[in-house]
């Protein structure tokens, strides 16, 4: 879950990390207010900046500096209900005003080619990082860090060395980088990003932007992340596959999918969008129903895949391990019963695995009108896409 500018500007100030004062407004009016009270602390001066999860807000127009209440305000106004690269603008977020003397950057994020964390850093932050990376590697130093041992005194000194900082501002930085791997390991995070990380004209290092990446996979350790998630934006058949526990994720297109296991939807995938360039369609979404192929769990399934509009067949995919081929049928059969006329798009079952021949018996008998029976998965796939193609 990617958090908001001002999301992250809060959790930085839960561990301590330094940051300058903030508050989010939907309106110009709400804008004003904040800017009233928050530019008190920076000569009148505060920064509009649309909240949106995508970068390039500065150069977009997003992000400006406001020397009055009345600018702030006029300026939110124009902001707010802005497109940043296909994102509008609901929210701003009025910060601080700061007297800024040098811009630098860091990161940490999750090494899945070297199974480790890596921790990036430059004396050269701000809004063209990515081109730096790209044109001058050499001044974006890259750090791998233990996940056992983390970013302690040593590890920080090396990265402030390893980016090329004098001794003297290396010393007031090491300490922030120490309190931003706390930040990352304590919220269960995948990225912390700082840019910039600045010092002021007063010596100061200050996170002046941060962008937070949370692991939902850890979610269940933080009831508080819930709150910061953004409901409005979430897509609605996302939000209601995870409120039945179902792990689903929305495609654009036509042929439903559900299978037990990630590997083998994933693989359902691949051959649903084989045999759908032949009819023009496309797999609609993931959906991982597990190890829990029950009539309830088999029901919650179908029913966020037929709420899918632009769903026209769905293609149920079981290999029967744990959960036995027979278990699978009888929990199509009672999901059917449970959605009686919700139920109105033509189901293509491949069963395989423990009890296979019970399972495809238990389906013959039922004979309905909509299920399909397909022994092989290539041929269920070509199926399913035939049969959306049709619609």
């Amino acid at each position: 879950m990617d958090l908001f500018e001002y999301q992250a500007r809060d959790v930085f100030e839960k561990h301590g990390v330094p940051v300058l004062a903030g508050a989010v407004a939907t309106t110009p009016e709400e804008a004003r207010a904040a800017a009233e009270t928050i530019g008190a602390k920076s000569g009148g001066v505060t920064v509009v900046k649309a909240q949106v999860k995508t970068g390039g807000r500065g150069k977009a127009g997003g992000v400006k500096v406001a020397k009055s209440t009345d600018e702030a305000e006029q300026l939110a106004g124009q902001i707010l209900g802005m497109d940043i690269k296909g994102h509008t603008v609901h929210q701003v977020m009025i910060a601080q005003g700061a007297q800024i003397a040098e811009e630098y950057y860091f990161s940490i994020l999750l090494d899945r080619t070297n199974r480790t964390y890596l921790a990036m850093c430059s004396k050269e932050g701000g809004m063209d990082i990515e081109q730096l990376a790209v044109e001058r590697p050499e001044a974006l130093a890259r750090i791998a860090v233990d996940p056992n041992v983390g970013i302690d005194a040593a590890k920080a000194q090396e990265i402030v060395d390893a980016a090329g900082f004098d001794a003297e501002t290396g010393a007031k930085i090491a300490p922030v980088l120490e309190t931003l791997w706390k930040v990352y390991r304590d919220e269960d995070a995948t990225l912390v990003e700082v840019n910039p990380l600045v010092k002021d004209n007063d010596g100061n290092i200050v996170a002046l932007d941060g962008k937070v990446t949370l692991d939902e996979n850890a979610e269940f350790r933080h009831e508080d992340h819930a709150a910061l998630e953004d409901k409005a934006a979430a897509d609605p058949l996302e939000a209601k596959a995870k409120e039945k526990g179902l792990n689903y994720v929305k495609l654009d297109g036509e042929v439903g999918i559900i299978g037990n296991g990630a590997g083998l939807v994933m693989s359902t995938l691949d051959v649903v969008a084989y045999a759908g360039e032949a009819h023009g369609v496309k797999p609609a979404n993931f959906l991982d129903i597990g190890g829990g192929a029950n009539a309830q769990v088999m029901a919650d399934g179908l029913d966020v895949i037929l709420g899918d509009e632009q769903v026209r067949s769905v293609f149920v995919n079981v290999f029967g391990g744990i959960t036995a081929c027979d278990e699978v049928a009888n929990g199509i059969k009672g999901a059917l019963e449970i959605l009686g006329d919700h139920a109105t798009k033509p189901l293509v079952v491949r069963l395989d695995g423990n009890n296979v021949d019970a399972g495809r018996a238990i389906l013959n008998e039922l004979n309905h009108p909509l299920v399909t029976q397909v022994d092989t998965m290539d041929g269920a796939a070509a199926k399913a896409a035939e049969l959306a193609a049709s619609k």
